[in-house]
């Protein structure tokens, strides 16, 4: 009787043991893992209107989102691909608050990125924001960096400090239920490129990806025994189903998953490669990315389901995140605005007309009545502080952030639309140029927009035409000035011309050289004609008769309030400043050639002349034949 007890005691044991390994192999297998990310949020705390007529995005409205998926999935990471700053007034208590941080951190964000916009307010106010997310004694998230650093010298120690007193590691380990996370952050060079006053040094990022991979990886394994879910937080980007991370990703093994962040692209289904899910919700919290991967018990991580899930006006708002919010929205209004004598909700002007969204201003060569408002502000704003006429203004596609609503537009939306609008890259800078370099500006609009977007330019004092069919280069074949009278002047190619730009696309201008391979030139000079380093050109910033430098933003708020409360109606219809058409008539392919297209024709007729001796050997030599035979 005991022995038979014995062996069913037995027998129950090895069942229960069984069961429990069954139990255990199973979870393994069906292992789900939950990463909810963001990207390119541009301190967009608030709302954003939709070209619908509706809103999205919005913090208070995310951390809902982001409460819901959490109890759905209690052991989920969140994370975001940086830009997690520059977009709105919010970010004018960067460097005294890190506002951004904080709120993410509030928000229990894990981690994130530097993006080329943390950089706007220079090495300095980067070092400032650190600081002031540690002196407020608030969680913070953690900040991954593998490829983008301070120079290992004396330049950049300040800089190294304040990553170390915050914390800034190339990776991070990261445990959630039981699975294990190597989270590392990657920047792109497009993203360097968009940052040229960083101070950084960007390191090829497909090898540091793969020797922080290897390591994080090993130290993973040694440590814990477990082979981690590897993520990069990317601000690199995709651009039509390819782009930087495509290419990371096809270059590096070991990558589970990348948030590619920087292009503000939205995927609606993840790009495969190389094993790797590439992963992006489009910018200003549009949407929260839900990834859900299946780890099996090797190992191997496979995409289970991915979700963009929209934030919009049908979500509720998070009351704790809705409070912290006015909480800061108070700290701006009484620490930057009232300085300027405008309320952050203030209408400045009612508005009737239609104008093109961001994309639209990008997508063709075109005349955009919303490019020429900014313009026409910049030129008045410059021509008041100085008092005196200026010869011309410009503004580039890539610095247009949001458009101007129809109805009321506040103080807020002028600023989310002219967003580099604080400290050194928000400032209207007014420097000289010869003629020809100004002919140089009118034919990067016309010859390097197909090449990048970003570069299409829009002016104020300037008319002018150019056919998309001609040689590059000698496009434009036709400019005047066009004075504020109305009247029209030629342009003297040697004459000196006062130009006012912002400070971001004036640094930005001076890589036309390197971008047309030498061809075109536009260089900044002074009043006597000497040029202007880039570095210098804080030198130029226009300040009023207070001394207090003249904001983009407040330059185009200050243009809308002088309306007398309704849009001018002249910006309702292209004025005919820029005519971009397609002609392949032989008087306008060769109206005003210059030396591109003349050397164009030399190469037509000598390869005409060549094709000619050719053939005509070709026939001696036939005849030569048929004699002898």
């Amino acid at each position: 009787m005991k022995h038979n007890l014995t062996r069913c005691l037995a027998v129950f044991l090895t069942l229960v043991t069984m069961l429990s390994c069954m139990l255990a192999v199973s979870a393994a297998v069906d292992e789900t893992v939950t990463v909810l990310f963001t990207h390119d949020l541009h301190s967009h705390l608030l709302p954003s209107r939709a070209e619908d007529g509706g809103e999205f995005g919005g913090y208070a409205r995310l951390m809902t989102a982001v409460r819901e998926q959490k109890q759905k999935y209690p052991d989920a990471i969140l994370v975001d691909g940086g830009d997690f700053s520059m977009g709105s007034l919010f970010q004018t208590a960067y460097k005294t608050s890190a506002i951004e941080l904080r709120i993410m951190g509030a928000m229990g964000y894990d981690a994130t990125t530097f993006g080329n916009h943390e950089f706007d307010y220079l090495p300095a106010g980067l070092i400032a924001m650190l600081d002031a997310a540690l002196a407020s004694g608030e969680y913070t998230p953690a900040i991954v960096d593998a490829n983008y650093l301070p120079p290992a010298d004396e330049t950049g120690k300040d800089m190294q400090d304040a990553l170390d007193r915050y914390g800034v590691a190339d990776y991070r380990i990261l445990e959630r239920g039981g699975v294990y996370f190597v989270l590392f952050g990657i920047t792109g060079f497009d993203s360097d490129d968009c940052a040229p006053n960083s101070g950084m040094i960007l390191a090829d990022p497909a090898e540091t990806a793969q020797k922080t991979v290897d390591k994080a990886v090993a130290e993973c394994e040694n440590t814990y025994g477990v082979h981690p879910v590897v993520v990069c937080l990317s601000h690199s980007g995709t651009d039509n189903g390819k782009g930087e991370d495509y290419e990371m990703a096809e270059a590096v093994n070991g990558i589970d998953l990348i948030i590619s962040a920087h292009t503000h692209t939205t995927l609606r289904e993840a790009i495969t490669v190389n094993g790797t899910q590439i992963v992006s919700a489009g910018e200003y919290g549009k949407y929260l990315g839900v990834v859900n991967l299946t780890r099996t018990a090797e190992g191997e991580v496979t995409l289970q389901n991915y979700e963009l899930i929209p934030i919009d006006e049908t979500v509720a708002e998070d009351e704790e995140i809705d409070v912290l919010v006015e909480q800061y929205k108070n700290n701006v209004e009484t620490e930057y605005l009232a300085d300027y004598g405008v309320s952050f909700d203030e209408v400045l002007v009612h508005n009737t007309v239609d104008f093109d969204n961001v994309k639209e201003v990008k997508a063709t060569q075109h005349e955009s009545t919303l490019a020429n408002v900014f313009a026409d502000a910049y030129k008045a704003a410059v021509e008041k502080a100085l008092g005196e006429e200026v010869d011309a203004a410009l503004t580039a596609a890539g610095v247009i952030r949001e458009t101007l609503p129809i109805g009321d537009v506040t103080t807020s939306d002028v600023f989310n639309a002219a967003s580099l609008g604080v400290g050194t890259e928000g400032e209207l800078i007014a420097v000289y140029v010869t003629g020809r370099d100004l002919m140089n500006a009118l034919e990067v609009d016309a010859s390097v927009q197909p090449l990048m977007r970003s570069a299409q330019l829009f002016f104020s004092g300037v008319e002018y035409s150019f056919n998309t069919n001609r040689m590059i280069f000698n496009k434009v074949d036709y400019a005047m000035l066009r004075r504020n009278d109305g009247t029209l002047e030629a342009i003297d190619p040697d004459r000196m011309y006062r130009v006012v730009t912002g400070m971001y696309c004036g640094q930005m201008l001076g890589a036309v050289e390197s971008t047309s391979m030498g061809l075109l030139t536009i260089t900044p000079r002074d009043e006597q004609g000497n040029p202007i380093a880039v570095d210098e050109l804080v030198n130029c910033v226009v300040k009023d008769a207070d001394g207090v430098p003249v904001k983009e933003w407040y330059a185009i708020a200050a243009y809308l309030k002088e309306m007398g409360g309704e849009m001018d109606a002249r910006y309702a219809a292209p004025d005919g400043r820029k005519v971009v058409y397609q002609s392949f008539r032989p008087a306008d392919l060769l109206r005003n050639a210059n030396h591109f297209t003349f050397i164009l024709i030399a190469v037509i007729v000598v390869l005409i002349a060549v094709i000619i001796l050719i053939a005509k050997a070709v026939i001696r030599r036939k005849r030569r034949r048929k004699t002898t035979a």
